[in-house]
């Protein structure tokens, strides 16, 4: 088995692109490759997913308990596990590194590997990677990745100073190269279910990297003795099963999988439909219209007026159904982009209107009030810890609008609430995952079932800090 952290001295060093192609690359050579992602993200989980052939999981040493994230990469490691740091390898909230890149590493037991960028240096690669190496002895700087190299003169230069002053062997030499960029997004990287040519500029990185990177020497560099394979958890069939409607398409792809498995395993059966070409919603009980950017398809999203109606007429008849930033823009009734207005689906109030920096940007803390809808066996948490990314605001809301959190921290839709309630409607700017105590998907999926007047008891060891 091999496992390894690929992180960076800075961010948008090309770690991301590192990763995709190291993935890519492995695959095409017939290993079972299992890609995770250190922090809150969506878009470079899609790109690692794709490049992989096996769902990108997360792990947040802020959202999520240690063993939470333990558990999370013993139970769907494979062959050889790819873990993407996010920023830099000793970055982090916490003054004491313990939410860093570099934590992960000592968690998990995993040997990184430094992407640095080149560009401009020769003598000075070799302080840095020193320094990073004393700061703290205990992480394994198992090899260096040298990305934006001018030619082979400066890649001669980078090796012999590299060579001379450390014991850090260089594993990667890659030279810049346009083509290897990915469209870059206020957000982050452009999402690969947006890019009508991710598949093949997938297959680009990854036969870069081939070419550049020495895969045999990461593998041997990675190692790690077999370990006994976790069991499977068995889930009895559910004899109350839903059907919930799930927007997957270029406007909507922001979804975890964990969240997509604890739905299936709570009694869910999701089924995908497309807001922008599908005329009308598949047989369904509840609708799950999770983040993106409806802005960038809106004349797209306006065009299908038809789905638009239809959807809102259901939520008006009392459908349940959830919906997360993009999906709380889409049910509003316009967007106002670039100088147009776009007609949503109007069964939210409001209007939403972009802009240019961040309304929204960071971790979450929330206190859930009395209005929310959804069923819970104990007492409110103390507090729900999640995230927000948007450049959004919702506006115009009728004054007597309910919520269902109070924002202790982070923006939501107006700085002090989120989590908007409309007949069986939840919206929020807040993006919840199912970990630890935060058992949303549960009781999502049980909110449907009492709807239908078929309700399924909630798990009975949850502790009083579940939502």
């Amino acid at each position: 088995m091999n496992q390894m952290l690929i992180s960076a001295a800075h961010k948008s060093s090309g770690k991301t692109m590192v990763s995709i192609g190291l993935c890519a690359a492995l695959k095409a050579r017939g290993h079972v490759v299992q890609p995770f992602k250190k922090g809150p993200d969506y878009i470079d989980p899609m790109w690692l997913s794709q490049a992989a052939g096996r769902p990108c999981r997360n792990l947040d040493l802020y959202l999520m308990e240690q063993s939470d994230v333990i558990d999370t990469f013993t139970r769907h490691r494979a062959e050889v596990n790819v873990v993407e740091g996010n920023k830099g390898l000793y970055d982090g909230l916490a003054l004491d590194g313990s939410n860093s890149n570099a934590a992960l590493a000592k968690m998990l037991d995993l040997p990184v590997f430094l992407v640095i960028d080149a560009r401009g240096m020769t003598r000075g690669i070799a302080p840095l990677i020193l320094g990073y190496q004393a700061f703290d002895r205990e992480i394994n700087i198992a090899g260096v990745i040298l990305n934006n190299l001018g030619g082979s003169r400066h890649e001669s230069k980078l090796r012999a100073v590299i060579e001379h002053y450390t014991d850090v062997p260089v594993v990667g030499a890659i030279h810049h190269d346009e083509r290897l960029s990915i469209v870059e997004r206020h957000l982050g990287l452009m999402p690969s279910n947006e890019s009508n040519v991710a598949a093949a500029k997938i297959k680009q990185i990854g036969e870069a990297i081939a070419e550049q990177v020495d895969l045999e020497k990461i593998l041997e560099l990675s190692q790690k003795e077999p370990v006994p394979s976790v069991a499977e958890v068995i889930h009895l069939p559910c004899k109350n099963k839903v059907r919930i409607g799930i927007a997957r398409d270029r406007a909507f792809g922001f979804y975890y999988a964990d969240d997509l498995d604890a739905l299936e395993q709570a009694g869910a059966e999701l089924v995908p439909f497309d807001t922008l070409h599908d005329s009308s919603l598949p047989d369904v009980d509840a609708l799950y219209i999770g983040g993106g950017f409806p802005e960038t398809c809106a004349a797209e999203l306006e065009a299908n007026s038809s789905l638009r109606g239809e959807i809102k007429q259901l939520i008006e008849n009392g459908m349940p159904a959830y919906a997360e930033c993009g999906g709380l823009m889409y049910l509003s009734r316009s967007i106002d982009y670039q100088g147009h207005t776009y007609s949503m689906v109007g069964a939210i109030p409001g209007d939403v209107k972009m802009h240019d920096k961040p309304i929204g940007r960071g971790y979450v803390h929330l206190k859930e009030d009395e209005t929310h809808p959804w069923p819970r066996p104990n007492a409110p948490a103390k507090q729900i810890k999640a995230h927000e990314f948007h450049y959004s605001s919702l506006e115009n809301l009728p004054p007597d609008s309910r919520f269902a959190y109070h924002v202790e921290r982070g923006y939501g839709i107006d700085g002090e609430r989120d989590g908007l309630v409309l007949h069986n409607l939840l919206a929020s700017y807040t993006h919840l995952r199912t970990i630890g105590s935060c058992y949303w998907a549960t009781r999502f999926v049980s909110f449907i079932q009492r709807h239908r007047g078929q309700e399924q008891f909630l798990p009975t060891n949850l502790n009083e800090q579940a939502i």
